[in-house]
């Protein structure tokens, strides 16, 4: 049976429609995880697949982009909650945990110990603090976002653009619609490189990306597009950040 063949067979005909290119590498990743596919036979059966649907575009560019918009559809469908938490193994030993209300209240846990933040924001872009409000005003449009976020970045740092929208999947309290506006910005940027599957410190397995940042290395996450989660964040020069969770919940730190 040939690749073409294969793919019909798994997932019948592909219907046109505006998230068919999303939904047939979310049924390839699920696949791929299931069956332990290598990586080489799964290109020339998505590649068939999506020619099924979409003209004739360059592997590299159905591979890296598709990803990032497969965890754009999975990010819009996300849910609220009261507090916005995020819990993080920092370079293999010490974890921290941040709650941070939509009214812009926040709380830090390390080795156990919970303090009320007070002062600067726990948010920032670039060095500029950023406020909750403001995060939540960006808007939930590829383009406008991408402008938005530029215009934000300090004289000198557009270099940094990639990194910032990268911000908004998992640091910062995104609205889920522009979390998913921020992975279709990021599958637009020519300096994301995909870099194909890989697991993290933890086993995970998901897809790895990497932009520069203004330091001349390189930032690479590794990305869940099933899920939408960004697994982990290491930097070419070693520090690394495990992402143990991130999303909206009702759940706050347990205060005294």
């Amino acid at each position: 049976m040939d690749d073409l063949e294969l793919v019909r067979d798994l997932y019948g005909r592909p219907r046109p429609g505006p998230d068919a290119q999303a939904r047939v590498w979310r049924r390839v990743v699920a696949r791929r995880r299931r069956r332990r596919l290598s990586w080489l036979a799964v290109v020339p059966a998505v590649a068939a697949a999506l020619a099924l649907v979409f003209t004739v575009h360059q592997p590299q560019e159905l591979s890296g982009r598709s990803i990032l918009l497969s965890a754009a559809t999975t990010a819009a469908s996300g849910t609220g909650g009261t507090y916005w938490h995020v819990k993080k193994l920092h370079d293999g030993g010490r974890v921290t945990e941040l709650w941070v209300t939509r009214q812009g209240r926040a709380w830090t846990a390390e080795q156990g110990r919970i303090t009320r933040v007070t002062g600067r924001s726990p948010f920032s872009m670039a060095g500029r603090d950023l406020t909750v409000q403001q995060i939540q005003g960006l808007p939930a449009e590829p383009v406008a976002l991408r402008e938005r976020v530029a215009a934000m970045l300090p004289a000198g740092s557009e270099g940094l653009l990639a990194d910032a929208l990268a911000g908004l999947l998992w640091t910062k309290p995104s609205a889920p619609a522009v979390r998913a506006a921020a992975y279709r910005a990021l599958a637009d940027l020519p300096e994301v490189r995909y870099l194909g599957a890989r697991t993290d410190a933890r086993g995970r397995a998901g897809e790895a990306f990497s932009f520069g940042l203004l330091s001349g290395g390189r930032r690479t996450l590794i990305i869940d597009p099933v899920t939408s989660q960004v697994l982990s964040s290491m930097d070419s020069g070693g520090r690394s950040e495990i992402v143990l969770g991130a999303g909206w919940t009702d759940r706050g730190p347990d205060l005294p």
